[in-house]
C-alpha cells in the first residue's frame, strides 16, 4: 500500500509506458493524480484498517433537484443557508430589528459575511452573560427568540428527503454494506440534516448514532464510550447537531422527529459551561473522532469540508500527530487556494494529504498535477480529467485535474469498486 506520508516524489514513477516525464516538468516537479486513485482504491479495498468518512457541507450541493427550467442543489452550503435564514428574519417584523443588530456586531469585530453559526455563537454567547440585565442592547428573552428562529428556519429548510435511490449517499450506505471489514465504518459530519439517515436506511445499513430507543431515542454516553456493537453496524457521529436532536424542559437530550414547545433544537455548539458541554452530544461526537484517529491503522476521508472549524482541525491535527499510522485524505471541488487552513495543516502532517482540483499536498509538498492522462485503470476517468472546468478550478487545459472532491464523482467512484467487485467474484465463482 502506498505510504503518504513518505510519498514525496510522485513525479518519479517507476519506468513504463504510463510514467513518462510529464510536459509540465519544465517547470518544477509535479504530484501523480493516478497515483492517488490508486493509492484511495487500495486503502478503500476489504482489509482491517479502520476506515471513517467525514461529510461536509459541500456534500448535499451534489444532489440537484429540478428548479424552473433548471437545477438546484438539495441543501444550500453555509452561504446560502445563512442568506435563506437572513431573508427570513428580515420578514419578521418581532425579529428583523433584533437580527440586524446582531449580524450588525458581527461585521464590526471583523467578520466580513458572518454565517448563521458565527450569528449563533455570537447571541448564545451575550446569552450566556446576560444575567438579569440587558446586554449589548439585548435582552435574554430576544436573545433567546432570535436562537430559536434561527434554528428553527434551518430545521425548514434542511428538511428534504433525498430525491431517489441513487444518490451518491446511498451509494456510500452500499459500499458500507458491501465491503467486509474487521471494523466499522464510521462517519462524521457537520451537517444539520437528515441525509445520511436516510440514505443507510434505504439500504438496510444498521448504524448507531449515539442515541438508544424507539419513542423518543435518548443520548447513551456508555455506549458510545464502549463502542462494542458488531462491526457490520456503522457509526454515525453528528458533530455540529441534528435536526431531530431536542434539549427537554428537563434538560434532557432525546432524538425524535417530533418537535414539542418550549424545547430547543440541538445544532451547533453552544458556549456552556465545562460541566454541562460535557453532556452534550457534540463533544461526544468529537470524542468519537479523536478515539477513531488513535486507533492503530485507520483513515479518514473528507469530502465538502472546508476545514473552516478550528475546533474540529485541532482534533484531526491532534490525532495525526499522535499516531503515525493515522492518515487523513482532504478532498476539495476546487482548487488549493479555496482551502488555506487544510493547505497549512498538510504542510505541517505529512500524514495529512490535501487533493484538490489543481494540485495535491502530499508529504507536505506542496505541487500541481502532471499533465499525462492515463487509462489503464477504468477507475481513472471517474478520479481524474483533463477538461476545461470555468468556476471551478484556474488549473490550464493540459493539466489533470482531481474530480473526487466532488461527492458524486466520489459516489461513482465507490460504486466502480463495488461493480469491479462484483465482476471478480463471478469470474472467481466460474473457475
Amino acid at each position: 500500500m502506498t505510504n503518504d506520508a513518505g510519498a514525496l516524489s510522485d513525479a518519479s514513477a517507476p519506468s513504463g509506458k504510463e510514467t513518462k516525464q510529464s510536459p509540465l516538468s519544465s517547470i518544477g516537479p509535479v504530484h501523480s493524480p493516478f497515483r492517488r486513485a490508486t493509492d484511495l482504491l487500495q486503502r478503500l479495498s476489504p482489509g482491517k484498517m479502520r476506515i471513517g468518512f467525514f461529510i461536509g457541507a459541500g456534500c448535499p450541493l451534489s444532489v440537484r433537484v429540478p428548479d424552473g427550467s433548471g437545477t438546484k442543489p438539495l441543501i444550500p452550503d453555509i452561504a446560502g443557508l445563512t442568506a435563506q435564514v437572513k431573508a427570513a428574519l428580515d420578514g419578521s417584523g418581532e425579529l428583523k430589528q433584533v437580527a440586524e443588530i446582531a449580524w450588525s456586531r458581527i461585521v464590526a469585530r471583523g467578520v466580513g459575511v458572518p454565517t448563521l453559526e458565527d450569528v449563533l455563537s455570537h447571541i448564545r454567547t451575550l446569552k450566556s452573560l446576560c444575567g438579569h440585565g440587558p446586554i449589548d442592547g439585548f435582552t435574554s428573552e430576544q436573545l433567546l427568540k432570535l436562537d430559536l428562529a434561527i434554528c428553527e428556519h434551518v430545521r425548514q429548510i434542511v428538511s428534504v428527503p433525498l430525491p431517489n435511490g441513487d444518490t451518491p449517499y446511498h451509494v456510500l450506505a452500499s459500499w458500507i454494506q458491501a465491503i467486509d471489514r474487521e471494523k466499522p465504518v464510521e462517519i462524521f459530519t457537520t451537517n444539520y440534516d437528515l441525509l445520511l439517515e436516510q440514505a443507510l436506511e434505504e439500504q438496510g445499513v444498521p448504524y448507531f448514532d449515539g442515541f438508544v430507543g424507539s419513542d423518543t431515542a435518548f443520548l447513551d454516553h456508555e455506549s458510545m464510550a464502549q463502542d462494542d456493537l458488531p462491526s457490520r453496524w456503522a457509526r454515525l457521529w453528528k458533530i455540529h447537531g441534528s435536526i431531530n436532536w431536542w434539549m427537554t424542559k428537563k434538560e434532557k437530550i432525546r432524538r425524535s422527529r417530533d418537535k414539542i414547545d418550549g424545547e430547543q433544537l440541538l445544532i451547533y455548539p453552544s458556549h456552556l459551561k465545562y460541566d454541562q458541554s460535557r453532556q452534550m452530544p457534540y463533544y461526544a461526537m468529537l470524542d468519537r473522532l479523536g478515539t477513531f484517529l488513535r486507533a492503530d491503522q485507520c483513515v479518514l476521508l473528507t469530502c465538502g469540508y472546508s476545514f473552516a472549524d478550528e475546533h474540529i482541525n485541532a482534533y484531526i491535527a491532534q490525532g495525526l500527530k499522535g499516531n503515525p499510522n493515522a492518515s487523513c485524505l482532504a478532498m476539495f471541488f476546487n482548487d488549493r487556494s479555496s482551502a488555506p487552513k487544510a493547505v497549512a495543516l498538510a504542510k505541517k502532517h505529512a500524514n495529512l494529504t490535501v487533493l484538490a482540483a489543481d494540485g495535491g499536498i502530499v508529504g507536505t509538498v506542496d505541487r500541481t498535477w502532471d499533465s499525462m492522462h492515463r487509462d489503464s485503470n477504468p477507475a481513472y476517468s471517474i478520479a481524474v480529467s483533463k477538461e476545461v472546468m470555468p468556476g471551478r478550478t484556474a488549473a490550464p487545459a493540459d493539466q489533470c485535474k482531481w474530480l473526487l472532491g466532488d461527492f458524486k464523482a466520489f459516489g461513482q467512484l465507490l460504486a466502480h469498486q463495488l461493480a469491479s467487485r462484483d465482476i471478480e467474484q463471478e469470474a472467481s465463482d466460474a473457475i
